[in-house]
């Protein structure tokens, strides 16, 4: 599901959960795992997220969340099962070290969520970013409201999760959703001269201290809210539950 290598002071997470690296319960659990293990060892200057696969992540499992609809304890289970995304999301936002997210190609939901809990982003041009869960009849539950606003203001937020609009990777520079975007033939080559692995130990992460604590992060209670919403998310016309397909 990961593969980990340590190269010239950046440890590089490749991911490969075929076919889309979508996010399970085991997803989850083993990248808070192989962070584990990453700290143990001793920090990096960096840390680089890839994809071995034609996506960058398609988000959240479909069919893991499909089933806790109907379900007697759905609600609380939902609940359960978004807090341990924003865990992760959280933690990696939090890291004492340089965290780039190289996106190769759709990073959608919470694929895209993941993304932007890294501190520097650099896509394909042709990559497919968005937040789609409008469509479904979800809302973005991992953070993805407080970090995009964030980013990029109200306006391209409302854009990309109201109306469920779908970007190119060019088109996401111009937005400021990520900070680069080239040629999908140039992307590893571009993305391993972004990262910060020749720089001093701590330097990358002495200027985030300077950066960060000035960053407005999403409200845990907001959050929760949010959460619940997704989880309750059953309207007159069936709701997420319909849009999935589940009887």
């Amino acid at each position: 599901m990961f593969e980990v290598e340590r190269r010239e002071g950046v440890v590089v997470v490749t991911m490969n959960r075929a076919p889309a690296n979508a996010i399970s319960e085991e997803f989850l659990a083993g990248f808070n795992r192989l962070l584990d293990g990453i700290e143990r060892e001793g920090l990096p200057r960096a840390l680089h997220i890839r994809s071995a696969l034609r996506f960058f992540s398609a988000g959240a499992d479909l069919k893991e969340i499909g089933g806790r609809f109907g379900a007697e304890d759905g609600v609380r289970d939902m609940l359960r099962h978004v807090a341990a995304f924003h865990h992760l999301y959280d933690r990696i936002e939090r890291l004492p070290l340089v965290t780039i997210a190289e996106i190769n190609g759709p990073a959608l939901g919470g694929g895209l969520e993941l993304a932007l809990s890294c501190d520097l982003r650099i896509a394909a041009q042709e990559a497919r970013i968005g937040l789609p869960e409008a469509g479904i009849g979800l809302i973005p539950g991992a953070g993805g409201t407080q970090r995009l606003t964030r980013l990029c203001g109200p306006g391209v937020a409302a854009r990309i999760i109201l109306a469920n609009d779908m970007v190119d990777g060019a088109t996401a520079e111009r937005l400021g959703i990520v900070q680069w975007a080239v040629p999908g033939a140039e992307l590893p080559a571009r993305a391993r001269a972004g990262r910060p692995g020749g720089r001093p130990r701590g330097a990358g992460a002495g200027r985030l201290q300077g950066v960060h604590p000035r960053l407005d992060r999403p409200r845990p209670g907001r959050l929760r809210d949010g959460a619940r919403r997704d989880a309750a998310a059953d309207d007159h016309g069936g709701g997420a539950q319909a849009r999935l397909g589940l009887p």
